[in-house]
């Protein structure tokens, strides 16, 4: 398996994003596929570029933090992000991952990948490190700000589904962040999806207050 990172994305990028790459890769034995600038990626890198593990992926353009998402995708192919995604689309990375403009990893992510089948929306997920035994996992985070309940049910069944491919978690429990525990609380919004998600063969727990 190989995970494409962007080496261009993050405030302190390219340096800590090499040091985090190559640590990762001699600490945890995976292939990493750094993502950016060949010519100063190889400065960086380049001593260890000689041990297996750990290769450059050329990308001549940056999308930097205050440009529109979908209009630098567009307007920026060669970009670290948009190379990166598309490691993934032909097969050569299993995974990218990105410190950069989130915004426009979503885009590039829904303009090459696209979605799964019945995924109206896509959502960003947090692991949310709230005690030392169960992760607990936190979505939507951010990448959508007005929702149709349809949109939150989605969104259980995404992370449903990622506890249990990724962190192997049998039948995961999935609750509804609310102002209260009562299935009353809440706005139409809320209400609604309080419903929708009873009906679901998710092991939903009800609300969860927060």
């Amino acid at each position: 398996m190989i995970i494409a990172v962007d080496a261009a994305g993050g405030e302190y990028a390219p340096h800590e994003i090499v040091k985090g790459a190559v640590k990762a890769s001699q600490e945890f034995g995976v292939d990493i596929a750094l993502v950016g600038k060949k010519s100063i990626l190889h400065v960086l890198a380049g001593r260890y570029l000689r041990k297996p593990g750990l290769t450059i992926i050329d990308a001549s353009q940056v999308i930097e933090f205050h440009e529109p998402p979908m209009e630098a995708v567009l307007s920026k192919p060669n970009s670290s992000i948009v190379v990166g995604i598309n490691l993934i689309k032909d097969g050569t990375a299993s995974a990218f991952v990105s410190a950069g403009n989130t915004g426009a990893v979503l885009c590039a992510a829904l303009l090459n990948l696209g979605k799964s089948n019945g995924v109206e929306r896509p959502a960003i997920c947090s692991i949310l490190d709230i005690t030392s035994s169960t992760p607990v996992l936190l979505i939507d985070a951010g990448a959508n700000a007005d929702c149709r309940p349809s949109h939150l049910v989605q969104f259980a069944q995404l992370g449903a589904t990622f506890a249990e491919q990724v962190l192997g978690m049998r039948s995961p429990r999935v609750g509804l962040l609310n102002n209260g525990t009562e299935e009353t609380k809440g706005n139409r919004l809320i209400q609604k999806s309080y419903g929708l998600l009873k009906n679901t063969d998710l092991n939903f727990i009800g609300n969860v207050e927060g």
